[in-house]
């Protein structure tokens, strides 16, 4: 699958990568670097207060250690009044805000393809944003080559990826229900919300938030551990403002917040 996808991004002579320093996008970057050579790569790294700063610093050193140059493009998703609104087709304005920002820093320095890093099971949840991606032509050659998630970190970890194993991540206003308002001060609180779980010890996680409520998810495995540092998750999340601190018993699910939808539409 590899070399097919090596191949594939040979004949594209030079391209943009929207980069988060995730297992997919990097693993993009990687062999976009091998099969066309630093001088013909960049990484696109949008940056903006749905972004946590740590996701950031990593992506950053990540992509130096592979010796890509990286760029850092700001985007004004959260500025946005259908953003902020917060309905079921946010992604959308979010994508469309990051991959104009995007499409404009390639065609201003002479880069005809923008890629991404969709795998092909990406599109079994709700995805809005993949409209955003067709309207402007950016390209999912993972996606489109067949890279199931487990292929895509075999691949990492054939490739020497430091983060091949990374847990999955997503932006922060994922964690926002849909209706509630999306604003930096929400975000910045989940962010800050999530950063003191981590230094508690816990790998994977999501702080939902709930007006005055954070409902945690971390995986099965880490349920009974997360009842005995009850008392230390529930002042780190009082900390940072919540009043009341659950913990949700169905485990650590991506895109959660969907559910709702799909049981409206059952």
């Amino acid at each position: 699958m590899i070399q097919k996808l090596q191949f594939y991004l040979q004949s594209l002579g030079r391209v943009a990568v929207a980069y988060s320093g995730g297992v997919d996008s990097t693993v993009v970057l990687k062999v976009a670097l091998d099969a066309l050579g630093a001088e013909n790569v960049v990484a696109l790294l949008a940056v903006s207060p749905s972004l946590p700063q740590s996701e950031k610093e990593e992506a950053i050193a990540l992509a130096k250690e592979l010796g890509a140059r990286i760029e850092m493009l700001p985007t004004a998703e959260v500025s946005d009044p259908e953003y902020q609104a917060n309905a079921p087709n946010r992604c959308y304005f979010c994508k469309d805000h990051v991959y104009r920002a995007l499409r404009q820093f390639a065609e201003e320095h002479g880069i005809k393809h923008v890629l991404d890093g969709m795998n092909a099971e990406d599109t079994l949840d709700v995805r809005p944003g993949r409209a955003a991606a067709r309207e402007l032509k950016i390209i999912s050659p993972l996606h489109d080559h067949g890279f199931s998630k487990q292929d895509v970190r075999y691949t990492a970890k054939s490739l020497g990826l430091p983060n091949w194993d990374k847990p999955a991540a997503a932006c922060l206003a994922s964690r926002v229900p849909y209706g509630t308002s999306v604003t930096p001060k929400l975000l910045s609180q989940i962010e800050h919300a999530e950063a003191a779980l981590y230094d508690l010890g816990f790998r994977e996680l999501r702080v939902r938030h709930h007006g005055d409520v954070a409902r945690l998810e971390v995986p099965e495995a880490e349920l009974m551990r997360a009842l005995q540092k009850r008392e230390a998750i529930t002042a780190a999340l009082r900390g940072v403002g919540y009043i009341y601190v659950t913990l949700d018993l169905a485990g650590l699910r991506s895109g959660s917040m969907n559910e709702v939808l799909k049981a409206r539409a059952a």
